[in-house]
């Protein structure tokens, strides 16, 4: 039994410390806010429950006091229980509140700091908020009364990070002003610091105001005012990176969607995440470990896809008993093979069913025997093939792919997001979206496709290719995306 609080980081997923990490992987319930990344969300275990508690300006969906009660029933349980809170526990967060109320209880807690907002702010933005020649000293405010803060004092800092004052930022100004403060000088605001949506108004502490409802720029966001301001010209990268204000959808399984999503975000892009395709155990195991008994009989072993090689680590029993050739299309299928310590006798040149026959053009295949473990449905051309040849082939279910029960609900949560990218990784991901979300929700949207299997199915359904990887692979289908900006 126990309670971590633990900072989430400003905003963008990869700022969470190793120790938040690893509280979360053996969590029995998370408690997230509204600031804390949902992506985090997938650290914690399958079974792990997952409880909103967020918070927005005039829009609680509990209250405090709901969120402490609800800690501590759950802690009671013998849980481990996170409450996972945007930026850092102790930073103008309820962090206090909370442990007093833990405290009280009897229920034991730990604290997981987390990478504050202006922290976060100021390495995305290129804004140090220190420097040698500008400023020595930082004072952290929160904007949220105007009345309660001596603006004299606090507005003479060399430079001031204000939280929660947006709504209060033209107050706030006039007040540095009249008590000394330079109207020249240097702010800005940033809204959504560290994620790929992050957005920065900069101008002077008289022009800002105005600037901010020009843009009707809403919360959450922090303000930074000081000299500092003036180096974000010279510094800035976050906002410079090739797909930064590019908004992706990834439709690969969820467990398989780091792969794309993660380069992606290298780059700058923001990755909104749309399983349309669950990797799903065969209907019938009994064909795979049947084929796993008879192992010694094969000659050669096809593996077409990184699911197949993994449906075949999960039914493999002794690997010594494996003398067959092995043959792997693409890369990250035979580094899957490779990390079985398996060595990869062909791989073809090309990256679809057609260059593997290639590659076996060579090779006498009478009377040999090959397995090919594959999804329950692929396309007939190698096993028809290798058959013409004489090769005794066994085609056996290795998986099955099925669509995500959730799929109909986040199809319409990222679509509203109207993202400027979607890629497709197989025919599967793009008939399973449009079955779900119907052509029609594509208007608009580039596409992006992995090879030209799956493009071929996105014309069959009389859309456009934007993009097309060459190589027919992951990095290869970054790189398509990139070569069209």
């Amino acid at each position: 039994m126990k309670v971590y609080l633990v900072g989430a980081g400003p905003g963008d997923p990869g700022l969470i410390t190793v120790k938040g990490k690893r509280v979360l992987e053996r969590a029995d319930a998370v408690l997230y806010d509204n600031l804390a990344s949902e992506r985090l969300l997938e650290h914690a275990p399958a079974t792990a429950e997952r409880i909103y508690v967020g918070k927005k300006r005039a829009q609680h969906e509990m209250s405090q006091e709901e969120i402490s009660a609800l800690l501590i029933e759950r802690a009671r349980r013998g849980w481990t229980v996170v409450r996972l809170k945007g930026g850092d526990p102790f930073i103008f967060a309820r962090g206090g509140e909370e442990i007093e109320a833990l405290t009280a209880a009897g229920v034991p807690f730990e604290i997981v700091p987390g990478v504050t907002t202006p922290l976060g702010l100021a390495a995305y933005t290129g804004v140090p908020l220190t420097h040698r020649k500008h400023t020595s000293a930082v004072t952290f405010v929160t904007g949220h009364n105007v009345e309660a803060i001596d603006w004299g004092k606090i507005g003479s800092a060399e430079t001031v990070v204000l939280f929660m004052g947006l709504v209060n930022f033209a107050a706030i100004a006039r007040e540095m002003i009249a008590r000394g403060r330079s109207p020249k000088t240097p702010a800005m605001v940033v809204r959504w610091a560290t994620r790929p949506d992050q957005e920065t108004l900069v101008g002077t502490l008289e022009t800002l105001p105005d600037q901010i409802v020009q843009r009707a720029l809403r919360p959450p966001a922090t303000i930074v005012i000081g000299e500092v301001v003036a180096l974000r010209d010279r510094f800035s990268w976050f906002e410079r990176l090739p797909l930064f204000g590019q908004r992706i959808v990834v439709t690969r399984d969820r467990r398989q969607a780091g792969e794309l999503a993660e380069p992606l975000e290298e780059l700058g892009a923001e990755v909104l995440l749309l399983p349309v395709i669950e990797i799903q155990p065969p209907a019938d195991p009994e064909p795979l470990e049947r084929a796993m008994l008879q192992l010694h009989a094969y000659d050669w072993i096809i593996f077409t896809s990184v699911n197949g090689v993994r449906s075949f680590v999960n039914a493999l029993g002794d690997i010594r008993s494996l003398r067959a050739k092995v043959c792997a299309i693409g890369p990250a299928t035979a580094a899957a093979v490779a990390a079985l310590r398996i060595k990869v006798d062909r791989m073809p040149t090309e990256y679809v069913a057609e260059s593997l026959l290639e590659a076996l053009a060579g090779d006498d295949l009478a009377g040999k025997r090959i397995l090919l473990p594959r999804a329950a449905v692929a396309r007939d051309l190698v096993p028809m093939e290798l058959t013409r040849r004489g090769a005794k082939v066994d085609v056996v279910e290795a998986y099955r792919t099925g669509i995500p029960a959730d799929a109909a609900t986040r199809a319409r949560e990222v679509l509203a997001r109207k993202p400027t990218w979607i890629t497709f990784t197989s025919s599967s991901t793009v008939k399973n979206f449009v079955s779900i979300a119907g052509r029609e929700s594509l208007e608009g949207i580039k596409i992006a496709s992995i090879g030209p299997i799956t493009s071929a199915t996105v014309r069959e359904l009389g859309l456009t290719v934007h993009a097309e990887a060459d190589p027919h692979t992951i990095p290869g289908l970054v790189s398509a995306i990139q070569s069209q900006l």
